[in-house]
């Protein structure tokens, strides 16, 4: 059986088609992925800074490089949210209906 779509049920599903991607595209911003891997990573890396030993500290030569390497990550990956927050990715343009034009035969 074949399926006859009329030009207004085949503009629709184009609308919606493209909603979905546009959807699709604000989820899986690289803004998003990068910052929220900053974020989960700097606050693992600063939790590992706050129980460090006075052993590692000292293998560092007296810096707690956990502590200042989570709190840069997380700075980053906050920044990247914020970046994402301020300058959402812009919708795309409406799309443009063609003038519905119908002769008098019903085309």
């Amino acid at each position: 059986m074949s399926e006859h779509y009329s030009e207004r049920d085949l503009q629709r599903e184009i609308t919606e088609l493209e909603t979905k991607s546009t959807t699709a595209a604000r989820l899986f911003d690289i803004r998003r992925i990068i910052g929220g891997l900053f974020v989960v990573y700097g606050v693992i890396v600063t939790i590992a800074g706050f129980t460090a030993s006075d052993a590692d500290i000292d293998k560092a030569q007296g810096v707690n490089i956990n502590l200042w390497t989570g709190l840069g990550m997380l700075a980053l990956g906050l920044l990247f949210l914020l970046w994402l927050w301020l300058r959402p990715t812009a919708p795309p343009p409406p799309p443009v209906l063609p003038e519905e034009q119908e002769g008098p035969g019903g085309e």
